[in-house]
């Protein structure tokens, strides 16, 4: 009897997890646009000269390798789910018996004009690395015109992104570009603009107090309840109708499905695939949406977040479930385990919180160090991260501060 047919479109946290899950039980083809997965945990440390680019990124067929998975470079157009077929960019037609979509998330501008146009994203290496580059011209432009001018450096959004991408650029403005040429170093300043009453919603109060003492020694000025209602070029108009200086605006406020999502016959609500209790796309039992594109909500009825730990739990049960399936029985519904939430502020320090435990300072930084050292793919990616943070601990120093794009 024939292998079921799977396919997985996204390579990403879930896809991943699902596709070496699986592998020895159904003939299972992974899609993904490109040929590597991103590390995007990692990714603010490209954006801030603390890691290479290459040590966040790692072959998807490399992940593969021996595992008889077989893999596709591309991005799906349109999925016909009466004869179970996905056609992909490059003109490839794949048959299934199963789905799983699995293609991540994209930057939400909630309407605000100018978002899309004059800010910068963080979902890939390729706006990480424009974001490091544009840093640096805007050093290197202070550096060349002594006219008593300002760098004004805003991330948008107090969530762990926004806080780590304010924390690093504060650390690079204060050491390595300091060290570089300290009278200009002190005309950069690092703003974070968060829309709710405090950072890090999602943790303890004390922890988010914490945060904020932490970003603010840094040298970061941290507004909260301000809302963003206009970005240009050159600066920001707030909720208020203040307008404020921006040499650089990084966008950390929201994200949403990928909206590739929206050519796929898919049922979406809210920028996210309407599910079923087992993740099982609503009215499509061959279909499963897992990770951040996944409209599956936790026990308190709210969507759960858009992070890694849910799309690998999710990508681990929906491989179970398929499983279950190709040998008749039922699939369960899917309930997340809540291992706790991180985020990482600069040099010794960080907060770490799991149901009641809460933990700040240098313990909670080396737990930081460790879990995203475990979760990183490839060992020549654990080592040259190990050894950039090695050297930018010892040094003060982030070596990695190349202008390299488009220009």
């Amino acid at each position: 009897m024939p292998q079921s047919r799977v396919v997985i479109l996204g390579a990403g946290f879930g896809g991943l997890t699902a596709a070496k899950s699986l592998a020895k039980h159904a003939q299972v083809t992974l899609v993904d646009r490109h040929n590597f997965q991103t590390f995007l945990p990692l990714l603010y440390q490209v954006s801030t000269a603390g890691l290479a680019a290459d040590h966040v990124a790692y072959p998807v067929r490399g992940a593969l390798r021996d595992s008889g998975v077989g893999f596709s470079m591309g991005s799906p157009v349109s999925i016909d789910h009466s004869k179970k077929t996905v056609t992909l960019d490059n003109g490839q037609v794949l048959d299934f018996d199963y789905v799983v979509i699995a293609m991540g998330s994209s930057t939400a501008d909630f309407g605000i004009k100018g978002v899309a146009e004059f800010t910068y994203a963080m979902k890939s290496v390729h706006e990480a690395l424009a974001i490091r580059a544009s840093v640096m011209r805007h050093f290197e432009d202070l550096c060349r015109v002594d006219d008593g001018s300002s760098c004004e450096l805003t991330v948008v959004g107090g969530g762990p992104t926004g806080v780590e991408m304010a924390g690093a650029l504060a650390e690079l403005v204060r050491g390595p570009l300091k060290r570089d040429l300290e009278t200009v170093a002190s005309r950069m300043h690092v703003r974070l603009i968060e829309a709710g009453s405090r950072l890090l919603p999602s943790f303890d109060q004390k922890l988010s107090d914490r945060t904020k003492l932490d970003l603010e020694k840094l040298g970061v000025e941290v507004l909260l309840n301000t809302a963003v209602q206009e970005v240009t070029r050159s600066d920001i108009t707030l909720g208020s109708g203040e307008r404020i200086q921006s040499s650089m605006t990084i966008w950390a406020a929201g994200v949403k499905g990928a909206p590739v999502i929206h050519s796929l016959d898919l049922p979406i609500e809210r920028e996210r695939v309407v599910v079923e209790p087992t993740l099982q796309v609503k009215d499509l039992p061959h279909a499963f949406a897992i990770g951040d594109l996944s409209g599956s909500v936790g026990v308190n009825g709210q969507l759960l977040p858009m992070v890694a730990p849910v799309a690998i739990q999710q990508g681990k049960w929906v491989a179970r479930q398929i499983q279950g399936l190709i040998k008749g029985t039922r699939p369960e519904p899917f309930i997340y385990k809540d291992k706790g939430s991180m985020a990482t502020i600069g040099r010794h320090k960080a907060v770490v919180q799991v149901n009641n435990f809460k933990l700040a300072g240098p313990l909670a930084w080396l737990a930081w160090l460790w879990l995203h050292l475990f979760y990183l793919l490839g060992g020549r990616n654990k080592i040259g991260t190990i050894a950039d943070w090695t050297w930018n601990y010892l040094t003060f120093d982030r070596a990695n501060r190349h202008i390299i794009d488009e220009l």
